[in-house]
C-alpha cells in the first residue's frame, strides 16, 4: 500500500510539472537577472552564432567551384571577430579587445589555410596547420584565463578543443559530400558556440558584477 502511494505521489507531481509550469520556472529565473546582464549575454550569444554561421559559409564558398563570394564572405567572417574583440573593451580595455581580435583574426586565418590545403590534398600541410590551429586555440585560452579568474584554462581549452573539432566535421563532411553529415556537423556547432558564449559571459558578469546590477 505504502508503494502504491509513493507511485501515485510521483505521478501526481509529475503531472504538476507541465510544460506551461516549466515555462513559468524558467521565466522566474531569467527575470532574477539584470536587464544589462540579459542584453550581454545575448548579445555575446550573437556574435558568436556569427562566428559558426560565417566560417561555416566560408567554407561553402572556398568548396564550390566557381562560387564567386568567397572573398566577399571572408571579409565579413574577419569583420565577426573584430566584433567579438569591441564587445569586451569597455570591460578589459581597448588593448585587450584588440588582442583578442588578433588571436580570433589568427584562427580564421589558419582555418582558411586548412581548408586550402585539404582542397589540393596536401596531408603534411594540413597536419602542420592544425598543429598550429591547436596552438593558437592554447593562446587564447591564455588570455581569456589571465584576463578572468573566473574562466579556467582547463574548461576554456574543452570549449575551444571541441569547437575546432566540429568546424573540422564540417569541412570533411562539405569535401565528401555528406550533405546531412554536414547539417549535423553545423547543428552541433551552434548548440556548442552558445554554450561556449554562456561559459565565457557567465565569466565576465561573475568578474564585474557591478557593471550588471542594473
Amino acid at each position: 500500500m505504502k508503494k502504491l502511494l509513493a507511485i501515485m505521489l510521483t505521478l501526481s507531481f509529475m503531472l504538476l510539472m507541465t510544460p506551461s509550469t516549466i515555462s513559468i520556472k524558467a521565466q522566474t529565473q531569467e527575470e532574477c537577472l539584470s536587464q544589462t546582464e540579459v542584453t550581454f549575454k545575448n548579445d555575446f550569444r550573437r556574435l558568436w552564432i556569427d562566428h559558426v554561421l560565417w566560417t561555416s559559409n566560408y567554407i561553402t564558398s572556398a568548396t564550390t567551384a566557381g562560387s564567386e563570394d568567397q572573398k566577399q564572405v571572408l571579409a565579413r567572417l574577419l569583420r565577426n571577430q573584430e566584433d567579438i574583440g569591441n564587445a569586451i573593451k569597455p570591460l578589459y580595455g581597448e588593448e585587450a579587445g584588440n588582442k583578442l581580435t588578433e588571436l580570433l583574426k589568427e584562427h580564421i586565418v589558419i582555418a582558411g589555410k586548412i581548408v586550402e590545403a585539404a582542397l589540393n590534398k596536401k596531408e603534411d600541410k594540413i597536419e602542420q596547420l592544425n598543429k598550429e590551429w591547436y596552438r593558437n586555440a592554447d593562446d587564447i585560452v591564455v588570455f581569456l584565463s589571465g584576463a578572468n579568474p573566473n574562466l579556467k584554462s582547463e574548461d576554456l581549452k574543452e570549449l575551444l578543443y571541441i569547437h575546432l573539432e566540429l568546424v573540422t566535421d564540417d569541412l570533411v563532411a562539405s569535401l565528401d559530400k555528406e550533405w546531412d553529415d554536414r547539417i549535423v556537423a553545423i547543428d552541433d556547432g551552434l548548440t556548442h558556440i552558445i554554450i561556449m558564449a554562456d561559459a565565457i559571459s557567465q565569466g565576465v558578469i561573475k568578474q564585474f558584477p557591478e557593471k550588471f546590477n542594473q
